[in-house]
């Protein structure tokens, strides 16, 4: 007779073979909630429509490789039109996580008991009052009066919304025009009012994650009348002092701080009870909490305003709480919770235990993959020792330029010409597979395009056109000799056709697309965006180019929203390897970072080594009907030409398409818009005589980052 262990394992290994679907019911909504027809499902998935009814009734299943196509599609319709949330028992921030049992995939939803009636709340007079106040409509700008389209079903706990700026009168602006009264004139009752009165939050997007919680916005008259100084007397460390009244109010009246303690971006909490989360965000805007890098002027406007461009971001990317780095990396986890609810075979109680497909778990990386400061590498090398290609990883965006040609002074060209990719870091992580697992040390491996991780290989035999940058290093130069890459990179190196041959790697066994839920929200944010600012998909050339020229004149609030969303992109990768922030720190310790499940710097360098090689390989489509870069920074490419237009030297096949391979104007993710156009002079000067890469200023010497 077999053990009982034996066959749990084989239980289990039935169970990670097989795509769990939902019930056919949820099928159907989750179709319809898509606006999708069954005709149109059968022809993505290439089958009949009546195939697609028989899944919708429960009369057959679907199998591979349908299955699996079909789950990753349900899966993606399940995180942007999710069911009524479950309850939930969720800690402080601070505290150990204790999950709740979760909903099997063909239970169906319950009502959530966090929107039942609450006895004690019932029984108190005091409701929060909102109205449409003639003066906050005045005071509201078009951005205010537009706001998100709301989800399809609306959650009566989080029923005013995301979050609520306050001003100095006691009003605390929503989305969408509404305002409420808010009584609090003391931060604790203030937090008492967030959780018991206002209404505010949103609901998880993904079943095994959390709801986010309140986020109370302070304008300058509202922190002053909560008693908060004007500015940050810490200006290192970014807090109040432990002495402030304030905190201790809260103290007194026994709620938390988090770590970081009472700064632009505070957090205040008790541990959960009874399942309930118990925790508000506030957001200090005369403390700076809305970067101008990011958000522009956003923290200057009225409340109400502020009020729009927040509560747009929040509902298309995520409610803000912290900067938009911040706001990238906890997106992945929201997307993709490090946790879910397992069963504990031993004890029949529910338990933590990884996700399947996330980051679950801190993971050292692999030496030539860590900043100098890390452990592994402070352990090897002595202190000042700089390493070579062949000891550490170099997977950077470009920094490139060259100089001219005698050909190209002479042809009579008249302008230099940028092109930026939209969204490229975004676009090059869609089915992008990083490592989930720790990696594996190997000697003389075959090298395998499907496994993710670091390789040390000679590429300096790879021969390309002096005119382009060489696709293996940042600066563009060919490399030298053996030297550590992504996988992404050497991916591409036998694209070209070289013979690749590592003598050692850094693999991960275990991997994944982990970015592709990721990638999908920020995307659709960015598209729904630029489509409010008059930018849609399917223009033509000229008419994007057109719409692009004016698209922020005419809602500075849902530019100051795009220009977050981006952010968002960049400040999320670089949070995948942030390094030591506090000048405590010493060289060769470990820093709270290392302690984030995605804390992973392969899974940095693999996108950012695919975002160089996406660029290179349209360079090469270009450079075969013999158009060359003069210079490329990042995401920007600068071309000459003989028209201030990207269109005057943009190639195009006899019947008047975009050169197949090769840049595309649009707006779309990987697509490119018109960066800036400098006069040719000025590009001569710029290399010959400043030796400055062009593509730093091809905007103007004083326009501002992009965030891109």
């Amino acid at each position: 007779m077999p053990t009982e262990e034996e066959l749990f394992t084989a239980v289990d290994a039935l169970l990670e073979g097989e795509p769990q679907l939902p019930s056919p019911a949820e099928r159907a909504r989750l179709r319809e909630a898509a606006g999708v027809t069954q005709a149109r499902l059968a022809q993505v998935l290439k089958s009949t429509t009546q195939t697609v009814k028989n899944w919708e009734n429960g009369r057959s299943e679907p199998r591979p490789p349908r299955l699996q196509a079909y789950q990753r599609l349900l899966e993606g319709w399940a995180a942007k039109y999710p069911l009524a949330p479950v309850p939930e028992t969720l800690p402080g921030p601070d505290s150990v996580e204790q999950p709740a049992a979760p909903r099997t995939p063909h239970e169906p939803a319950l009502p959530s008991a966090a929107s039942a009636p609450d006895p004690v709340r019932a029984a108190s007079p005091a409701r929060p009052s909102a109205s449409r106040r003639p003066a906050a409509k005045k005071a509201a700008s078009k951005s205010a009066s537009r706001p998100a389209a709301s989800p399809a079903i609306v959650d009566e706990r989080f029923a005013n919304g995301p979050l609520a700026v306050l001003d100095g009168e006691g009003s605390a602006y929503c989305v969408g025009g509404l305002v409420l009264d808010c009584p609090a004139k003391t931060f604790p009752v203030l937090v008492d009012w967030a959780l018991s009165e206002a209404k505010l939050g949103a609901p998880r997007l993904n079943r095994h994650g959390k709801d986010a919680d309140p986020l109370i916005v302070l304008t300058d008259v509202a922190a002053e009348r909560l008693g908060l100084p004007a500015v940050l007397e810490d200006r290192r460390g970014l807090r109040l002092a432990e002495d402030h009244k304030v905190v201790k109010q809260l103290a007194k009246a026994k709620w938390k701080l988090t770590k970081r303690g009472f700064g632009p971006w505070a957090r205040v909490y008790r541990p959960a009870e009874g399942g309930k989360r118990q925790c508000v965000q506030f957001a200090i805007l005369p403390w700076g909490a809305l970067d101008t890098r990011s958000w522009g002027d956003t923290g200057q406007l009225p409340p109400a305003d502020v009020a729009a461009v927040l509560g747009t971001y929040a509902t298309r990317v995520l409610t803000p709480r912290g900067s938009t780095a911040v706001c990238g990396l906890e997106l992945m986890s929201a997307l993709r919770p490090p946790t879910r609810a397992v069963k504990d075979a031993a004890t029949g109680s529910w338990v933590s235990g990884p996700n399947p497909g996330s980051l679950t778990e801190p993971v050292d990386p692999a030496p030539p993959e860590a900043p100098a400061e890390h452990p592994l590498v402070a352990s090897l090398y002595p202190r000042h020792h700089v390493r070579t290609p062949d000891q550490v990883i170099d997977e950077e965006a470009y920094d490139w330029f060259r100089p001219l040609t005698d050909e190209e002074c002479t042809q009579g060209y008249t302008h230099a010409v940028g092109i930026d990719v939209n969204m490229a870091f975004a676009a090059a992580a869609n089915r992008l597979v990083i490592g989930t697992g720790p990696a594996t040390h190997v000697k003389n491996p075959a090298f395998d395009p499907k496994l993710p991780g670091s390789w040390l290989v000679d590429l300096s035999h790879i021969e390309t056109d002096p005119r382009l940058p060489s696709p293996f290093t940042p600066k563009g130069t060919r490399p030298t000799g053996p030297a550590w890459y992504s996988t992404s990179t050497v991916a591409y190196a036998v694209e070209l056709g070289a013979p690749v041959r590592p003598s050692e790697a850094y693999v991960r066994y275990e991997h994944g697309a982990y970015f592709d839920a990721w990638y999908t929200r920020l995307r659709d944010a960015y598209m729904a965006t630029m489509a409010d600012l008059g930018v849609e998909a399917g223009l033509s050339e000229a008419d994007f180019l057109a719409a692009m020229a004016r698209h922020k004149s005419p809602d500075p609030g849902q530019a100051a929203v795009l220009s977050a969303i981006k952010s968002t992109v960049k400040g999320g990768i670089g949070k995948l390897r942030e390094r030591p922030q506090s000048i405590k720190h010493k060289f060769g310790e470990p820093w709270p970072a290392l302690q984030r499940p995605t804390w992973s710097p392969h899974a940095r360098a693999e996108l950012i080594g695919k975002v160089r090689t996406n660029q290179h390989r349209k360079l090469m489509a270009w450079a075969r009907s013999g158009l060359f870069p003069v210079a490329i920074l990042s995401d920007c490419a600068v071309y000459l030409s003989r028209g201030p237009s990207p269109l005057d030297f943009m190639p195009h096949t006899p019947e008047g398409k975009p050169l197949p391979g090769g840049f595309r104007l649009g707006v779309s993710p990987g697509m490119v818009k018109h960066e800036g156009t400098r006069d040719f002079l000025w590009l001569a000067q710029t290399i010959e005589d400043e030796q400055i890469n062009p593509a730093r200023h091809i905007k103007g010497d004083d326009a501002p980052d992009s965030g891109e």
